[in-house]
């Protein structure tokens, strides 16, 4: 029994980083850095060595192999050198009779790992090499502490040849087949979120076109008024007024479009969160236009303040208003209507439309990945939406009737210091 409690805990270490992955990167656009390999996998090897497994006093088996490797694949060469370094001092800080041909055997092991890494980055079918890496780092320690000391092996024996092998090889084998699948998820993820941001604004986009055309026509008229009639000076100057209204009117309808279509990052700050409903309406009333739709908002005066990032929650409200909008396409009087209010301590918004609505089984299925209720959607815009709302304390919730409408709720933490200031 307690080998088998050996051999869990060592997976279990062998899993943290890929745990440690999945909670730290869940709603973040961006993927592991090579600090985050270090500081994980460093503190993983110090676990590991603290717990490794013993059946003679100063020979200690555990995976700091696996975790050697798992540096150098996902981190580099500095990643394995950090690495290294720890293992050294600390095993010389263990002490015991098998410290001399612990680190011999590293000395070995680390230009191996070298080159398996070569192997595994230039492989098409990466687990072939995973498993012959997971086999060098069970044999080559028990060959040479075999021929350094036979007795230990000798005298335990099933030790030796059950849990030593069993914990690097599964544990090489879990560590980097998940954590590769995790990495290469959010991969795509962030490509397809990225793309699904592209189409939006590519379609807000288009319903601008006609938004600034208007205008346009409207001073080139008057222009042409101007140059090709004798007016008094009055009607001259009130149609440069007109012509001034209009370009500043087109100027800040493509200034919130720029900042609308900024690039993601993770800063989070204090945001005024009716100001950027306001902006974003405003941005895509062109789009409701173009599709016959009536947006109306209530939005408060009042600066109503919430901690988080402001490109992301622009996006977010894009991709809430758009879904709702296209939501409408079999009415004949489509309406969306926008409401946001302070009630308790939150910032609640609730977004409803008279369109077409969910079945059940569509809404429990709503925010999953790829999955979406638009025939050519993907359901990205929706699944960064939820996680993005959830990563700063809020929620969604959402009632929808079949051919009657759906209404979201959305609601998030005000932010107190900013309210205070």
């Amino acid at each position: 029994m307690t080998i088998v409690k050996e051999i869990i805990l060592q997976l279990f270490f062998a899993l943290m980083p890929f745990l440690m992955f999945n909670v730290y990167y869940r709603d973040s656009p961006r993927n592991y850095s090579r600090k985050f390999i270090i500081i994980t996998t460093a503190i993983c090897l110090f676990f590991s060595m603290t717990f490794g497994a013993s059946a003679v006093t100063g020979y200690y088996y555990d995976i700091r192999y696996v975790f050697l490797f798992f540096g150098l694949i996902f981190g580099g060469l500095p990643a394995g050198l950090i690495l290294l370094l720890e293992f050294v001092l600390y095993r010389l800080y263990l002490g015991g009779d098998g410290m001399g041909i612990a680190m011999v055997i590293m000395l070995i092991i680390f230009p191996l790992s070298l080159a398996l890494r070569r192997m595994y980055l230039a492989a098409r079918q990466k687990v072939p090499v995973v498993l012959l890496a997971g086999f060098i780092f069970f044999f080559v320690p028990l060959l040479f502490v075999y021929l350094y000391n036979p007795d230990p092996i000798e005298n335990n024996l099933l030790f030796h040849i059950f849990v030593v092998p069993v914990q690097n090889f599964i544990g090489n084998w879990l560590l980097i087949s998940l954590f590769q699948k995790a990495v290469k998820d959010k991969e795509l993820f962030i490509e397809y979120a990225q793309n699904e941001k592209v189409v939006v604004i590519s379609q807000v986009a288009a319903s601008l076109v006609h938004e600034v055309r208007n205008p346009l026509t409207a001073v080139k008229g008057f222009l042409k008024l101007i140059r090709e009639s004798s007016l008094e000076r009055d009607k001259v100057n009130r149609y440069i007024d007109i012509c001034v209204s209009e370009m500043e009117r087109t100027e800040y309808i493509l200034s919130e479009y720029l900042s609308i279509s900024k690039p993601l990052t993770d800063h989070q700050e204090s945001t005024d969160l009716s100001n950027l409903l306001k902006i974003t309406v405003e941005v895509m009333r062109p789009y409701a236009n173009m599709n016959n739709v009536a947006l109306e908002g209530q939005i408060p005066e009042g600066r109503i303040w919430i901690l988080a990032n402001p490109e992301k929650i622009k996006q977010i409200l894009m991709n809430m208003i758009k879904n709702a909008i296209e939501a409408c396409y079999d009415s004949t009087e489509g309406r969306v209507t926008l409401e946001l209010a302070a009630v308790g301590g939150e910032a609640v918004l609730t977004i409803e439309d008279n369109g077409i609505g969910m079945t059940k089984d569509q809404i429990e299925k709503l925010g999953s990945v790829f999955f979406s209720t638009k025939a050519r959607g993907t359901g990205l815009g929706l699944t960064f939406s939820y996680q993005a709302i959830q990563a700063i304390g809020g929620t969604v919730s959402l009632k929808s009737v079949h051919r009657g409408g759906t209404r979201f709720t959305i609601t998030l933490p005000l932010h107190e210091r900013a309210e205070a200031k």
